[in-house]
């Protein structure tokens, strides 16, 4: 039996190739993964993305999100329940119904640029010294506000029957578990089963532990 293809999808302002390194360990692990390609235009085309890889695949995908892409994973497997295998969330948590995606920074011009370090000082960074924070902003694709602002529309409650592992990069599984325990990720805690893996690095492992990230994707 062919193992399920691993649909990959970055957070904000990274695109497809941030995942180089874990695309790279996944073949070695002899495991298919398909980084998307996100669109700067509106949620709804980056949606649109995200399904075309999983609809073009003949059996089921993974779907990967990191950080704010863990909604469009998640959106992904509300619009897809059939053919969503697994939802693996990277160091996000899914916006629930009728909130904005990821309205978390200022917007200029119709984007939301990358707003520097500052704001991700201490865990989230800890791990990325000046050269790859460089390369990183340098990289970095402002968001357009039409992603930033859209809404997330869930409709499928057989979403919550998809098995979902939540990867804990800045934080540990027990404050994950703690969260959800206590309501604070009412997507999660509606899931019906949540695995909860921890991974030593900052908000970023697909670029300071891509070997690491890509074995845990390949155990899958």
């Amino acid at each position: 039996m062919t193992a399920e293809q691993l649909v990959l999808v970055a957070g904000l302002w990274l695109d497809a190739p941030v995942w180089t390194g874990v695309v790279d360990d996944l073949t070695r692990h002899g495991r298919r993964a398909v980084p998307v390609s996100l669109p700067p235009t509106t949620l709804d085309d980056q949606l649109a993305a995200v399904l075309a890889v999983v609809d073009a695949q003949a059996g089921p995908s993974v779907v990967v999100g990191h950080s704010a892409a863990a909604t469009l994973a998640w959106l992904a497997a509300d619009r897809r329940p059939d053919r969503v295998s697994k939802v693996v969330l990277i160091g996000g948590f899914p916006t629930a119904d009728g909130e904005k995606y990821a309205d978390f920074f200022p917007v200029t011009d119709g984007v939301m640029p990358f707003p520097g370090w500052e704001p991700f000082e201490g865990p989230d960074a800890a791990d990325l010294d000046e050269h790859a924070r460089q390369s990183f902003a340098a990289a970095a694709v402002p968001v357009p506000e039409a992603v930033a602002r859209g809404v997330v529309r869930l409709t499928d409650e057989r979403r919550y029957d998809i098995p979902v592992v939540l990867v804990c990069p800045e934080f540990t599984p027990a404050q994950a578990r703690e969260w959800i325990g206590a309501g604070a990720l009412p997507e999660l805690s509606r899931a019906k089963h949540v695995d909860l893996v921890d991974i030593d690095s900052g908000h970023w492992p697909m670029l300071t532990r891509p070997a690491d990230l890509a074995a845990i994707l390949a155990a899958l």
